[in-house]
């Protein structure tokens, strides 16, 4: 269906994806000769590999193009020793992640702290000790998704400068409480952090960062709705204090008017993020699953 196979060497198959296609039911089409048991831990032991990078998750999305391997058990990537997060992307450019809630992205006062810029450094560290990482933004640590890293400093130069230009689109998926009565709506404030670190929105210029936050209704009940959030700018804590002007905060987020913690993290995932290449200029779109616990507050 799918592919076109061949032996790379002794130790690996590679095939090469023909249409879109998630990583498993791929496998499973491909290796007809094994059970779905052996398949799957294949990808549970990072023995398969989309692209040359390591990938477990069993509905990865593939695409035209793609080239998946599969490692024999003594060849298996040393990937697998990434925790808390999992590479989208990579080239000699930049690096994707798709970051756990819980992980931050990088150190503010344990140095020793186990983050995502750590694990990333670390990952590119095994392929060539020369290799560096920088970041170019954030996520909140209990927020989980998306997340790009810089290769060389030019790179991270290049995109923070020009990075209205250069980021495209940032999608994000909320679960907030209530019942947003509103299909979508525009919030438009200005910004202000605390000495405390909390940030305070003013509807009047305070002199603090304006900050504009579109929302769509994707499905909701009684108790909770889900929200794709789109950042026309990206100001600290953004989404989490235009969701609690609105009145309904994002569950779990005590720090902004939550009262309720139904799944047991911040409801709030980097969804998508669409950059123009530092590098070839090409548009590109990285992508991550809205975690089943959002959607399944609002069946």
């Amino acid at each position: 269906m799918h592919n076109n196979q061949k032996k790379r060497r002794e130790d690996s198959f590679l095939f090469s994806v023909n249409e879109e296609a998630e990583l498993l039911p791929f496998l499973l089409e491909n290796m007809k000769k094994n059970s779905r048991n052996s398949v799957k831990s294949m990808l549970t032991r990072g023995q398969v590999s989309v692209n040359g990078r390591a990938v477990t998750k069993h509905n990865h999305q593939l695409l035209p193009g793609h080239k998946v391997e599969i490692l024999a058990n003594k060849a298996a990537l040393n990937e697998s020793k990434l925790t808390g997060l999992e590479i989208i992307y990579e080239d000699d450019a930049i690096i994707v992640i798709d970051k756990e809630a819980s992980l931050l992205s990088m150190a503010a006062k344990d140095k020793n702290e186990r983050t995502a810029f750590s694990e990333v450094s670390a990952y590119v560290k095994r392929q060539d000790p020369r290799q560096r990482v920088f970041i170019v933004h954030r996520l909140d640590r209990d927020t989980s998704g998306v997340l790009l890293f810089a290769k060389s400093e030019q790179v991270k130069i290049t995109l923070q400068d020009n990075w209205d230009e250069m980021v495209k689109e940032r999608i994000y998926t909320a679960l907030v409480e209530g019942n947003v009565r509103k299909e979508s709506g525009t919030i438009k404030s200005w910004l202000k952090e605390t000495r405390t670190y909390k940030v305070y929105s003013n509807p009047t210029d305070n002199g603090g960062q304006l900050a504009i936050t579109h929302y769509r209704k994707v499905k909701s009940n009684r108790q909770y709705s889900l929200l794709e959030v789109k950042l026309e700018t990206g100001r600290k804590n953004q989404i989490r204090v235009h969701m609690e002007e609105i009145g309904h905060p994002v569950v779990g987020d005590k720090k902004y008017g939550s009262t309720v913690n139904p799944i047991k993290r911040l409801g709030l995932h980097a969804t998508a993020l669409t950059i123009v290449h530092p590098v070839s200029k090409e548009i590109m779109k990285f992508e991550s699953q809205i975690p089943a616990s959002f959607i399944n507050k609002t069946l």
